[in-house]
């Protein structure tokens, strides 16, 4: 069986993991402390990082936006990245926004500050870190909005790779609820799509030793 070497609350493990879920591949979840640098796992992937998925056959993909694209390109239904040059384009803008931009202004304030430093043990959060990752996320959901009144889903009439990177980044901020969706209706009512999907279910599922997530985590009613 393939297996997907992942972390928690990383929004780059779930997306892969949504997205092997989109496809319904059969795989099976392991953690991988990267930290502990293991030999095995070095040499999986050089880089030490996660995700990274090892095939049936053995073969050892690295990266959520490869192993992305390596599966739309090998197991094309649903295709997930788009059927036109220009879907596929935007597509791919969409999620470099959420992985980049909504990471570095979002995720990173919020998820990393508060859950992963306790985590790991990294020092206390900082706190103007934390009040930026509050004031950022409203321009973001805003965003969102904007997109989903306009069309289906966030890059057109197809479920997509934008709206996986956007659910991934999302779900990890809505496990602190921090994600303001009372402020967001119409943002709130395109995840609550999201969260209907089957391949949300591993996501909503996980659990942090000693850090609940609010009741309305996994509620697929809010």
């Amino acid at each position: 069986m393939r297996t997907l070497y992942h972390l928690w609350m990383s929004p780059f493990c779930r997306k892969a993991r949504i997205f092997l879920g989109e496809k319904r591949l059969e795989h099976e979840l392991r953690i991988e402390n990267i930290w502990e640098r293991r030999e095995e796992f070095l040499a999986l992937n050089p880089a030490g990082t996660v995700p990274a998925l090892v095939e049936i056959d053995g073969t050892a993909i690295s990266g959520a936006d490869v192993i992305c694209e390596f599966l739309d390109e090998v197991h094309d239904d649903p295709p997930l990245i788009g059927r036109t040059p220009v879907i596929r384009a935007e597509v791919r803008r969409l999620t470099n926004w959420f992985d980049e931009k909504f990471n570095r202004e979002v995720t990173d304030n919020l998820v990393g500050e508060k859950l992963l430093k306790r985590f790991l043990g990294q020092g206390e959060p900082k706190g103007a870190r934390i009040r930026a990752g509050h004031a950022n996320i409203h321009m973001h959901l805003n965003y969102v909005s904007f997109l989903v009144e306009r069309r289906r889903w966030l890059a057109g009439d197809d479920f997509s790779m934008a709206d996986v990177a956007a659910a991934a980044h999302l779900s990890c901020v809505d496990y602190l609820g921090d994600v303001p969706w009372e402020d967001h209706p119409e943002a709130r009512d395109w995840y609550a799509r999201v969260k209907s999907r089957p391949s949300m279910r591993s996501v909503l599922s996980d659990r942090m030793p000693g850090f609940p997530p609010p009741r309305h985590y996994a509620d697929l009613d809010f």
